[in-house]
């Protein structure tokens, strides 16, 4: 009995382990129109729920980009425009992947089942990837920033 489960748990590992990691897909790719690509970035920007950690400045180098693609490219098509304007593209291209793609992970949301202070009752908290990070800075300054005293206390 033990040796079937065992059989059975070592077929169902690789299985497990192949879905857990889903591929992130990247906001621009080739292959897909541009177009649509763009409006769907725009969307997102604006809904603030996918991209809702971006930085204003990030946000705005985002849009530049994605101002400077739609100069280059006119209607869309890259293969009548010259290779400088191409390696421009493809320049603006892998910077709005960047930018979005670590705003996207910033922005996941992630719960916990805590216990506040004074209390026996857990409560689910959740934050997203960016505000943890920035409670886990300020505590850490403010640790860092703490003075020692000055003298000991003696008795």
């Amino acid at each position: 009995m033990n040796r079937k489960l065992l059989y059975a748990a070592l077929i169902a590992f690789p299985m497990m382990s192949a879905t857990a990691a889903p591929a992130v897909e990247k906001p621009l790719t080739e292959g897909k129109p541009y177009v649509e690509q763009r409006q769907r970035i725009m969307s997102d920007l604006q809904g603030g729920e996918i991209y809702s950690e971006i930085s204003a400045e990030n946000r705005g180098r985002v849009v530049e980009a994605l101002g400077r693609i739609d100069r280059l490219l006119g209607n869309g098509e890259h293969t009548h425009i010259p290779d400088k304007d191409k390696i421009a593209v493809f320049n603006d291209q892998d910077l709005v992947n960047t930018l979005l793609t670590q705003a996207r992970e910033d922005s996941r949301l992630i719960c916990r089942r805590e216990r506040p202070v004074g209390s026996n009752r857990p409560q689910n908290i959740c934050i997203t990837v960016a505000a943890r990070r920035q409670a886990r800075e300020d505590g850490t300054d403010v640790l860092r920033h703490l003075k020692p005293s000055q003298e000991p206390i003696s008795n």
